[in-house]
């Protein structure tokens, strides 16, 4: 079986985080900056087979878009032009920097470590990837 990839994306750093080839577990792959965002994903894809790809679709509580959302249409329609064989879904990922944080609290990371953004957006990709698995 191939991977499942997922993108938590921002403005400034885009986490990712992947199955294993049997898509039971996810795990953080790594954050990068975003101007790099597709030249990472085709070197990425290139070495692995990734059959799917998901990325967190930010909303309101009321389903209305946020701030972030505009770029994050954007970034899905950069994924449809650079690989138009990989399906896309979208997820929810209202939340998920906040439970990476407190992920962090749990095990024990150092406050200095719990203010890295680069593994929180990491985390929050690594979550939203593992609820998705839980719902296959």
């Amino acid at each position: 079986m191939a991977r499942i990839i997922c993108i938590d994306y921002g403005g400034k750093r885009t986490g990712l985080a992947v199955t294993d080839p049997l898509q039971i577990i996810a795990t953080g792959l790594t954050t990068i900056e975003t101007k790099n965002f597709i030249p990472f994903l085709k070197d990425y894809f290139s070495k692995e087979p990734v059959e799917k790809i998901i990325i967190g679709m930010p909303t309101n509580w009321d389903d209305t878009d946020t701030h972030a959302t505009p770029l994050v249409k954007k970034a899905i329609e950069q994924l449809k032009k650079n690989f138009p064989t990989i399906p896309i879904e979208t997820v929810d990922e209202r939340y998920t920097s906040k439970m990476a944080k407190d992920a962090m609290l749990e095990m024990g990371l150092k406050k200095k470590q719990r203010r890295d953004k680069k593994l929180v957006d990491e985390i929050a990709a690594t979550i939203m990837l593992q609820e998705y698995l839980g719902r296959m």
